[in-house]
């Protein structure tokens, strides 16, 4: 039995992990690289193996880090099917979908480009696939509900656990057979915080022959909760309040704006935050996911589940929300000077609609812009967090005068200690843990600290890197 890693090693995005065993080969993910200049050739290079020797594909949820290069594996020769949650799979119609415009959009610009700058142009650039090729991908999927277990090849069943991380996100159990020998093999996935609005906690795993944990916040610590809504308070009050200018939130269209929103709405029930800010969701991919959502309201906590009760309650005088759909809609928000909560995609500020109120709003010192996730190296939100004074955006250099906060108690993922004791619920150590999803250096000092606390066999895999995991020495 083998296993072989082909992202998120050493880095946080690129989930995508290949076991081969009683001759059958399976993926768990498909994800795209996203951050840094190097990602986007990661992407074109992608896959490093035959997709028509994959059997089936595991999916532990659709944000695009661990679904975005689904469509291509399909349109390069993968035949099989891809395994979800049903929340999941609702997603997934969003999020490619979307993925897929952006790839055409962006093949059309350098392509236009190349043709500027050279006239003739020589080897154009394609998209790493279509919006055809990602809805004839969509047809693929066949979705189950946690705690079922499936059946995608006769020597391998799979169960899908609450990851507590987006909605459908999972947890997954596999069990395979091999020269009469089971094997159990879990995917941690990422991870949620415990106690964290929307979701319900990850769920608690016994046992596993091999694990792979992410460590997205291996060496960090999040705020607590109730601190970070005090921050989120103050922000807002002293924006909208105090200095009458504009909130800005880079937001993932899929969990974190939900989240967002819930927050926002139940602070508003609590009069904690002050006067009556209209709030605008310029996302139509987070208007379907927010759809989505209540939609599947059923794997939602109870806390979010009563207040959705007491919003329906109120009526006209709920809180004022909006939904933009058209580009007008959106640019008709750079107009408005204060008094507007504005949460827009993408999260980390690199693409969508966030950047032109980015442009709008950031040279403004009485405006905030509040980063609630993390930032991947080499981003635009990275480089906010990094308190950096000018921004380039449209290829022009933007001035950072507004008020930059950070809430790291907001974050999807879970952090150190959370993952820790997450670790610690498992019945008896696993023969062999891999640690992935992490920034290398944060990683690494997971795995230490696992090593450390727990007593366990780590290994920290590098990019490409294989494992024989019926006896785990390196391939």
């Amino acid at each position: 039995m083998r296993l072989t890693f082909f992202g998120a090693a050493h880095e946080v995005t690129g989930s995508c992990y290949r076991v081969d065993a009683a001759n059958l080969s399976f993926l768990v993910d498909c994800g795209m690289f996203q951050g840094g200049r190097d990602a986007a050739v990661k992407n074109r290079h992608f896959p490093a193996f035959e997709p028509e020797e994959i059997d089936f594909v595991l999916l532990t949820h659709a944000h695009i880090d661990h679904s975005g290069l689904l469509p291509r594996l399909a349109n390069m020769g993968f035949r099989g099917p891809v395994y979800c949650t049903a929340a999941t799979g609702d997603l997934l119609e969003v999020l490619l979908l979307d993925s897929a415009y952006i790839q055409e959009k962006e093949a059309e610009w350098a392509n236009y480009s190349k043709r500027k700058k050279r006239g003739a142009l020589r080897g154009e650039v394609a998209p790493l696939y279509t919006v055809a090729q990602a809805r004839d991908f969509l047809r693929r999927l066949k979705t189950t509900s946690y705690g079922r277990t499936v059946r995608p090849h006769p020597k391998v069943k799979a169960c899908f656990q609450d990851a507590g991380h987006i909605l459908g996100s999972a947890i997954i159990e596999v069990w395979v057979e091999e020269a009469g020998r089971t094997r159990k093999l879990v995917f941690s996935g990422d991870l949620g915080m415990h106690s964290r609005p929307l979701m319900e906690d990850p769920a608690r795993i016994g046992q596993a022959d091999i694990l792979l944990v992410e460590s997205t916040y291996g060496n960090r610590l999040h705020k607590s909760l109730p601190e970070t809504v005090e921050e989120l308070v103050h922000a807002v009050n002293d924006t909208l309040v105090r200095k009458k200018g504009n909130v800005i939130i880079p937001a993932f269209a899929v969990g974190r704006t939900q989240e967002i929103i819930y927050l926002l709405v139940d602070l508003i029930r609590q009069g904690r935050i002050q006067g009556n800010p209209a709030i605008f969701v310029d996302s139509p991919m987070a208007k379907r996911a927010t759809e989505i959502t209540l939609k599947h309201g059923h794997l939602l906590d109870q806390d979010s589940r009563d207040l959705l009760e007491w919003s329906r309650a109120q009526g006209d005088n709920m809180p004022y929300i909006r939904f933009t759909e058209t580009p007008e809609d959106s640019m008709a928000l750079n107009k408005i000077r204060q008094g507007a909560i504005i949460i827009s995609a993408s999260g980390m500020c690199d693409a969508g609609r966030i950047k032109h109120h980015l442009k709008h709003n950031l040279p403004r010192p009485e405006c905030s812009v509040i980063i609630a996730g993390f930032q991947a190296a080499g981003s635009l939100g990275r480089r906010l967090v990094d308190r950096m004074t000018t921004v380039r955006l449209f290829q022009e250099t933007v001035a950072v005068r507004a008020d930059i906060h950070t809430l790291g108690g907001l974050s999807a993922h879970a952090d150190r200690d959370a993952v820790l004791a997450w670790l610690e619920g498992f019945a008896k150590a696993p023969e062999q843990t891999f640690v992935v999803h992490g920034e290398g250096e944060t990683a690494e000092g997971f795995g230490a600290l696992i090593r450390e606390r727990l007593g366990w066999s780590v290994t920290v895999p590098d990019l490409e890197s294989a494992y024989d995991i019926s006896g785990v020495t390196p391939g």
